[in-house]
């Protein structure tokens, strides 16, 4: 395991879709006090009770195989010492090795939990002093000086989790999800405003290959490679995402078809000249740009034929949809 990922600042499981622990980080063992030979191999609602596992099937397996994913799902797990740990846990349905696995990470929610604790008494304490006098008011400021900072504090730890359940774990770039609901907003706003938008979509020739020449260890850091060129390469306003296994993709608001073939190109050139672990690392690009006429599935799939057509040519190419018809 990726050694970020196993010391990253929050739990991660991946697990069987039956729900056995196939990979656990030091994070949640430590967060548990656990060692690893207690959890490999155990089912998940070992560590929950009776409540928390009727909550578990009611809503996680239901909805991670229909969506595909799990999203800020309020759990509880039972540490070493039988205490209720609170986590709040997003998961994500995907084929390793044509297996298919839950990947879950899991953030701790006691301190949260004890920030709104905190927030209620310190309200309740408030609203007692507005019925005290004068003598009341140096203790009311104190108490909203509090629950200014207690409220900026819980406003913090939200967005970090709206970042993560945003953001692909192992290249850093945004995940499908994302991409999707951006992809849907450009659409939406067209009418309104009319500006131009293209998608790469971005594929690893023989990525196969180098899996099995050189482990997937190296397969893992060649995509987190291309993860730093694409966000070292896109623009401020442009969202690079990983869209799957090794498929990555690229939304380029108020860009038509001849300046994303450029970019492209450019981007092409600078993939196959970078220095890399293995021979050589080199890609195959599909564009498509909105028109009219399009939604959000057609768009995507002539950026997918486009990226086909690269492939059949040889790879290491850009096709534009366009050049199809």
């Amino acid at each position: 395991m990726d050694d970020r990922i196993n010391n990253a600042p929050c739990g991660y499981i991946a697990m069987t879709h039956e729900g056995f622990i196939q990979e656990v980080n030091h994070t949640f063992l430590m967060e548990l006090g656990y060692p690893l030979i207690d959890v490999l191999d155990k089912h998940i609602e070992s560590f929950m009770s009776t409540a928390n596992k009727l909550i578990f099937h009611s809503y996680f397996y239901p909805f991670i195989h229909l969506n595909g994913h799990v999203d800020e799902l309020f759990i509880s797990l039972k540490d070493c010492s039988g205490n209720s740990i609170p986590y709040l846990l997003n998961g994500r349905r995907l084929e390793r090795d044509g297996v298919e696995v839950f990947d879950c990470i899991l953030m701790q929610m006691g301190r949260r939990v004890d920030y709104e604790h905190e927030l209620r008494a310190a309200k309740h304490q408030m609203e007692e002093a507005y019925k005290e006098k004068e003598t009341a008011l140096a203790k009311l400021v104190t108490l909203h000086a509090e629950i200014e900072k207690k409220q900026a504090e819980l406003l913090e730890m939200n967005a970090l989790l709206l970042e993560m359940s945003h953001t692909d774990k192992l290249t850093g770039l945004k995940n499908r999800r994302y991409f999707q609901e951006a992809l849907d907003g450009l659409i939406q706003g067209y009418p309104v405003d009319h500006q131009p938008f293209s998608l790469f979509i971005l594929d690893i020739d023989h990525f196969k290959r180098v899996n099995d020449t050189y482990g997937h260890q190296i397969g893992d850091d060649v995509l987190e490679r291309l993860g730093s060129i694409l966000k070292s390469q896109a623009r401020k306003e442009d969202i690079a995402a990983r869209y799957g296994g090794e498929e990555f993709v690229l939304l380029l608001p108020q860009v038509d078809r001849d300046e994303s073939t450029e970019m492209a190109e450019n981007l092409r050139h600078i993939v196959a000249c970078s220095i890399w672990e293995t021979a050589s690392i080199t890609v195959s690009i599909g564009i498509a740009t909105y028109t009219q006429d399009d939604t959000s599935t057609s768009l995507l799939k002539k950026a997918d034929k486009a990226l086909y057509l690269s492939k059949e040519m040889g790879r290491n190419r850009v096709t534009h949809a366009m050049d199809l018809t």
